[in-house]
């Protein structure tokens, strides 16, 4: 796209999704992703039900009332966002295509994080690191974030999860909210996915296109690997050719949801001819 296009573009993610952070998802995600801890905010006079552990014995002397301290939680809290830009999040059968659904759905993410006052970061990657954006709170650089996004990267190639989750562990040294943006379809090296997830808050968020999961019945069609090249015939009404593809899709997806949940680490699939805002929903109420 153009530039004028870029910034035409920004605008209208940026209105509807903060729109949808502000309404929807700013307290489900303050509920669900908690502080480090706590830390001391004040004292005040001793109320019956306070914890009497929690009384300030050299305040109290000196003004001759029990006084107790008052801890509140260490909110601030920084949300990583790890998006593949490979050549296959490019397909797209509906009004938008993968990469483009996956721009909103970060957008969603970064929104409510910045309106609960967490640092947001962006990762981009595919076969290589193509762009580290560090963690900033504010707007602006959340609009910084999405233009970044919707810039095409001709150069990129197959996806590597292993090359995202390594550079994630030696940027942040400190525990993230880390969201794992991707088609899956390649493999994900599980030992690295057990290391980064003992670090991290780790969730992966698989989106996939309505004919990846179930092709409809059109007759002979000519199907192209965006990123091997591969090209080949398929005949999409052979009811047994059909069926053994669908099963393949979902032994592979359960394998994924498996190797994260040995990992300790979530994992959603958003379906594009579903509702992405009512399993974002779900996930959040679920963990909180």
């Amino acid at each position: 796209m153009e530039t004028q296009d870029i910034l035409k573009k920004v605008r209208q993610i940026e209105i509807k999704t903060k729109g949808l952070s502000h309404h929807l998802f700013s307290g489900a995600y303050h509920s669900t992703f908690k502080g480090r801890g706590m830390s001391f905010s004040e004292v005040r006079e001793y109320q019956i039900g306070d914890d009497i552990r929690h009384i300030d014995w050299n305040v109290t002397a000196r003004s001759g009332q029990t006084q107790v301290k008052v801890f509140e939680e260490e909110r601030e809290l920084t949300l990583m966002l790890l998006v593949d830009i490979s050549r296959s999040t490019l397909f797209g059968s509906l009004d938008q295509n993968k990469m483009q659904w996956m721009v909103e759905m970060a957008a969603v993410l970064a929104f409510s994080a910045t309106q609960n006052h967490d640092k947001v970061g962006l990762i981009l990657f595919s076969d290589k690191i193509h762009l580290y954006v560090p963690p900033k709170k504010g707007r602006q650089h959340i609009l910084r974030m999405i233009r970044e996004l919707l810039v095409t990267h001709p150069d990129a190639g197959r996806t590597r999860f292993d090359l995202p989750l390594q550079y994630l562990n030696s940027v942040q040294t400190k525990k993230t909210i880390c969201f794992l943006l991707s088609d899956f379809h390649d493999p994900v090296p599980e030992a690295t996915l057990k290391i980064v997830a003992r670090k991290h808050d780790l969730i992966g968020l698989q989106i996939l296109d309505p004919l990846e999961k179930s092709m409809q019945s059109v007759g002979l069609i000519q199907l192209k690997d965006a990123e091997s090249g591969t090209e080949m015939i398929v005949d999409s009404s052979d009811k047994q050719l059909m069926k053994k593809y669908e099963e393949a899709q979902v032994r592979h997806y359960a394998q994924l949801r498996q190797q994260f949940s040995r990992a300790n680490a979530d994992f959603l699939q958003l379906d594009l001819d579903d509702t992405y805002i009512k399993v974002l929903l779900k996930f959040f109420k679920k963990r909180h």
